[in-house]
Formats: structure tokens, sequence, C-alpha cells
């Protein structure tokens, strides 16, 4: 995918939802080349539900049940912040021991991996695709993960810190607990590769015939269990040129000038913040102002690519009136004269968010498990069993009332 796929606007939307291929979603997903969606950033920043992916699907005509396999990769989307809101800052911690120690693994990446000259194609080309359009295959990103951790030793965190700030879907539920789903920290042991999985589901540039992933699968087990092993004679292979990073974009100002202030005083207010870029409910009171938040709290602190600032301003300057840039607390100090302020709930900002609103539940798919989860397949199966007794909905699957 080129660097233009995701225009941030409701036509192009539209006309990727009207693309899926539900049953070529199920053939060939895991292949580069397969029938994606491609939806992930629009999900991510809230421009669609996942309730209204299935729901566009199946009013084009492409029956969906429970099982299908599209359902359930939106299903990890909701497990992956199932387990968000039951551990909050703990899914940036190991979740339990891995192949080796935490310690075993190093805290910064390699200058050849962050460059994209390790000399391994699948790795180089992955990195290239990263920093060209802001998005990976999910194949690749196992990869692109397996060989960070497994193979080069670098810590689950850091790569995970790595990918999220140059993705342009990066949700950190999903990217940090996706890595250590590969780690063996949040799964019952580490994900592999080897150069035959790469041939089988990428295209011929991406091939490792002749290099170290041809190693007999007993051998690559046993080099991630061992500490300080890493793939040898690949890392920074002579004549590999690489590629520079992209600058990444972090928010710093911290003032909000009163002009800007002015029009929520005495107003209701809707604030649209990067992870709810849908219209505005149609309940609000009359003349509600729509306020664009970009909060400096954690912007600052996790800094994102350029590409990914402009989708969310281009969309953001589209649906509000107003857009502020600023910390947590002038904006609570700019809003306390405001009628009613209401925004939806967002993990990314659950530090900060339900003090400045009073925020709306964000639209889930699923019902919630009543009880933490461990694993992927225990929340698949408390999910079947909540969706047991319900009616169909619109896209066809037993969904809870409450959806």
């Amino acid at each position: 995918m080129n660097q233009d796929a995701w225009p941030p606007t409701e036509a192009a939307l539209r006309e990727r939802l009207a693309a899926v291929d539900a049953a070529a979603y199920a053939r060939s997903r895991n292949a580069l080349d397969g029938a994606v969606t491609g939806l992930s950033p629009y999900i991510t920043h809230g421009f669609v539900t996942p309730l209204q992916v299935l729901q566009a699907v199946a009013a084009g005509g492409q029956p969906l049940h429970l099982q299908h396999r599209l359902v359930q990769e939106l299903g990890w989307r909701e497990y992956f912040r199932h387990v968000w809101a039951r551990l909050g800052e703990g899914i940036f911690e190991s979740l339990h021991p891995g192949p080796l120690a935490d310690a075993a693994y190093a805290a910064g990446l390699p200058a050849d991996l962050r460059e994209g000259r390790t000399g391994l194609p699948v790795v180089d080309r992955a990195v290239r695709s990263l920093y060209d359009t802001g998005y990976l295959h999910n194949h690749a990103r196992l990869w692109l993960a397996a060989y960070a951790v497994h193979y080069r030793k670098l810590h689950w965190r850091a790569g995970a810190d790595w990918l999220w700030a140059h993705l342009l879907d990066g949700d950190l539920a999903s990217n940090h607990l996706s890595w250590q789903w590969v780690a063996g920290t949040a799964s019952s042991k580490p994900y592999l590769f080897d150069a035959a999985n790469v041939a089988r589901f990428a295209p011929p540039p991406w091939h490792c015939a002749g290099t170290a992933l041809e190693a007999p699968w007993e051998a690559l087990e046993a080099l991630a269990r061992r500490p300080g092993a890493v793939l040898a004679g690949e890392a920074g292979a002579p004549g590999v040129s690489g590629v520079q990073e992209p600058a990444l974009v972090g928010e710093t100002r911290r003032w909000l000038p009163a002009a800007e202030a002015a029009p929520v005083e005495q107003r209701h207010v809707w604030l649209v913040h990067p992870w709810a870029l849908r219209a505005a409910p149609a309940d609000l009171p009359p003349g509600t102002v729509r306020v664009g938040l970009w909060l400096t709290d954690f912007h600052a602190a996790r800094p994102w690519s350029a590409r990914r600032q402009a989708f969310v301003e281009a969309r953001m300057g589209e649906l509000c009136d107003v857009v502020w840039r600023t910390d947590a607390a002038t904006a609570a100090e700019a809003l306390h004269g405001a009628r009613s302020v209401q925004a939806v709930a967002e993990p990314h900002l659950q530090r900060w968010l339900p003090k400045l609103a009073r925020c709306r539940p964000a639209p889930r798919l699923f019902p919630e498990p009543r009880t933490h989860c461990r694993s992927f397949s225990q929340w698949w199966k408390a999910v079947t069993r909540e969706l047991a007794g319900c009616a169909p909905s619109p896209s066809g699957i037993p969904l809870a009332e409450s959806l």
C-alpha cells in the first residue's frame, strides 16, 4: 500500500468498506498480497466502529457468522482492550516470564535494524514499508517483532515503542500486547519464523533464501532461548544500504489563547480527540461547540509520525469548530465555564479525559466478560457464552442489546 492509501475522509472510508471481500479475506489474509481490508487506521482513530464495519459488510450482501475470520480478527482488538482495562499500565511490563529473563534483552534498537540494513530482505523491506507508508501487514509485523526479540535479543518493549511511533494505526494495547505475544511473555510460547514461512506468505523480493533464516527449525528455537545469541552473518551485511528513520512529532505547547478558549463559555461542548474522529452524536444539545483536543500530556510523552499527525489534523479540522493543543490542566481551566462537556471514553487518554468531560462509553462489538481473561481463547469462549442467548444484530451476528 502506498503512502496516500488512507485519505482522512468519509469518502475514502466508504470506498474501503465497499471493497471488503469477507470471503477472500478469510482465505488470504495471511499473505502480504492478500485481501486485507486496510481499515485499521480508520478504526483506530474512530472514523468507524468494528460493529459498523460488520454492518456495512452484511449490508453489501456478505453473510457473516461468529466464527468468521473477519469477526474474530476484530475480536482480537477488543480482547487487547479487555486486557488493558484490567491491567492498566501493567501491559507495558512483561505479563509473565518469556524464554529468557528481561535482563537478557537489549533496551536500545540496533542501528542496522532501525535503518533497514540487516541484510535480511524480509526485515529490511518491512522497515522501509513502515517508514514509507505508516503501515505493515500483520504478518510482516509478526516477522519484524520476532526477528527483533528472538534473533537480535531486543527487549519487546523497545521494539513495541518504536513500531507504535511510526504506525498510522498504532494502538497501544494491540501493538504492545502483540509484541508480548510474539515475545512469549503474553502467550504459551514465543512466536518464531523461518525462510520457508516468508516464502509461503510474501512476494519474492521479501524472500530469504540463502540466509541464516534457512537454519533448521530446532536451531532457530535454540537460538531464541540462548542469551546473547543472534543470527550470524546478517546484521550490517556489506553493500546493504539503509534508510533514514522519519522524525517524530510531539506536542509541547501548554498554553491556550483566550480567543481560542472563549467559544466554550456557557456553551455545551463536545470534545473530539484523536481516537474519536467521527461525527458528533445526534442527541447533543443544539448549538454544542465541537472542540478538537490534542492533550500534550499524552503526545509529549509519546510522539508519533508527521504522517499520522497530518491524518488526524485534517479530519479534526473538518469536524471541529476550534482545535486546542494544550495540557489537561489548561484545558480544564478553559472548560470551567462550559455548561456541559462530553466526549467518547478512550483508554489512551484515561488518565486525563474523565477529569475534563462526562465520558460516553466507547462502542463495543462484544460484551465485556465478567472476569479477566488471560488468553484470547479464554476471552473468546466467555464472549460466545455471553452471546448465546442474544438476538441477531443487523450484521447477522448475535450481539448484546447494549451494543
